[in-house]
C-alpha cells in the first residue's frame, strides 16, 4: 500500500546543518537545501530545507521537535534574517497542525520558541556542489564543529527514527 508523502519546510540555521539532520531520519524520503521565501513580511529568502516525509513513519510533531532541538529556536540572534527560525507550510491544515504542535512543545519543554509558522511561497535550490554537504565532507572542521553535535542530540533523543546508516 502506498502512503502519500507530505512536504514541509524548515529554516533556522545553516542549510547544510539542517539538511544533515533531516537526511538521517527514517520516514524522510527527500531533503533539498537552499532558500525559502514566505508570504508577506517574510518574503525575503532565508536558508532552509524542504523535507518530504511519510507521516505514518515519523509524525509531524516529532519532525518539529527535532527542528527545534537542532537550532537556536529560542533566541533572536543577529543572524535571524539569514537564518529565519520557521516552519514553512503548504496548506491551512498543515499550518494549523504546525502551530498546534509548536504550542504543545512550548508547554512540554517550558520554552519560548521564536520559530514562526509561515506559508511557503517559493524555494531556490542550492548549487549541486553543496547538496549532501555532510555526506561529502563529514571529516571537515565545519561538520565536526556544527553538524556532529546536532546528530549527537538526535542519537540521544530520537534514536528510534535514525536510519541504520546514521
Amino acid at each position: 500500500m502506498d502512503t502519500e508523502l507530505t512536504q514541509i519546510g524548515f529554516g533556522g540555521g545553516c542549510h547544510w546543518c539542517t539538511e544533515a539532520v533531516f537526511d538521517v531520519l527514517e520516514g524522510v524520503d527527500k531533503v533539498q537545501q537552499g532558500w525559502i521565501a514566505a508570504e508577506g513580511t517574510n518574503s525575503s529568502y532565508s536558508e532552509a530545507v524542504l523535507v518530504r516525509f511519510d507521516p505514518t513513519r515519523i509524525p509531524l510533531k516529532d519532525l518539529i521537535h527535532i527542528h527545534l532541538l537542532t537550532h537556536s529556536s529560542s533566541s533572536m540572534h543577529r543572524f535571524r534574517k539569514k537564518y529565519r527560525s520557521a516552519i514553512y507550510t503548504f496548506s491551512d491544515h498543515q499550518a494549523f497542525e504546525a502551530k498546534r504542535c509548536l504550542v504543545q512543545l512550548s508547554k512540554d519543554n517550558n520554552a519560548h520558541y521564536v520559530t514562526q509558522v509561515l506559508p511557503f511561497r517559493s524555494f531556490k535550490l542550492n548549487q549541486e556542489k553543496y547538496q549532501q554537504y555532510y555526506l561529502k565532507h563529514a571529516d571537515k572542521p565545519f561538520c565536526k564543529t556544527y553538524i556532529n553535535p546536532k546528530l549527537a542530540k538526535l542519537r540521544q533523543q530520537y534514536a528510534r527514527y535514525l536510519k541504520s546508516s546514521a
